[in-house]
């Protein structure tokens, strides 16, 4: 493997950054998968943080499967993941890919939260950007002690998905680092809206 060098690393990150595929291709021919892991900026944003942050769903495509699941958790030194930047720029195809990926963090992304004190869904709701929210809300395990039943294997026929459960309406109340409430129902099922 050839020697990388900082102009490489650099190099990587713009090609993240801009979405140039053949470029992120080439870097893993000449030095391997493995240095995409470690290498940051000087704000310590890793590749994903690019990738995501400009929506380029055809690179992270292809980075998903080379990366660790671990660098999906990566925080920058905002403590921002990259889920927090396709929240904030409106990438609901690469949040999607990035919680529903096999073997990463999953949900638990939701959480995090950055510098801020914002979680991803903070982000997408500062950004006016209710489709991003309400998804987000959607895959947040609301339901806990259905939850908790069914880990513990009590579950019974309220557990039941397709039962009445699935029909309630649930209703949710977020507030924003300013402090303001946003009320958004999810009915039964069939998806968010906020009032």
């Amino acid at each position: 493997m050839a020697a990388l060098t900082d102009d490489d690393k650099e190099d990587v990150l713009l090609a993240g950054r801009y979405g140039d595929l053949d470029d992120i291709q080439q870097f893993v021919a000449k030095f391997g998968a493995e240095p995409l892991a470690d290498i940051r900026d000087d704000n310590e944003n890793c590749i994903l943080h690019m990738v995501c942050g400009n929506g380029h769903l055809d690179v992270l495509d292809y980075l998903l499967p080379l990366v660790p699941p671990s660098l999906l958790a990566a925080q920058n030194s905002a403590r921002s993941t990259p889920l927090h930047w396709a929240a904030l720029n409106g990438h609901l195809a690469v949040m999607q890919k990035l919680v529903e990926f096999p073997g990463g963090p999953g949900i638990d992304l939701i959480d995090a939260k950055n510098a801020a004190g914002r979680s991803p869904l903070g982000e997408a709701e500062l950004a006016g950007w209710d489709e991003g929210a309400a998804w987000l809300v959607k895959m947040m395990n609301l339901d806990t002690e259905v939850g908790e039943k069914e880990k513990n294997g009590d579950a019974e026929e309220e557990a039941d998905i397709d039962g009445p459960l699935a029909q309630q309406d649930i209703e949710v109340e977020i507030e924003d680092a300013e402090g303001q409430v946003a009320k958004m129902t999810i009915s039964g099922g069939h998806g968010a809206r906020s009032s």
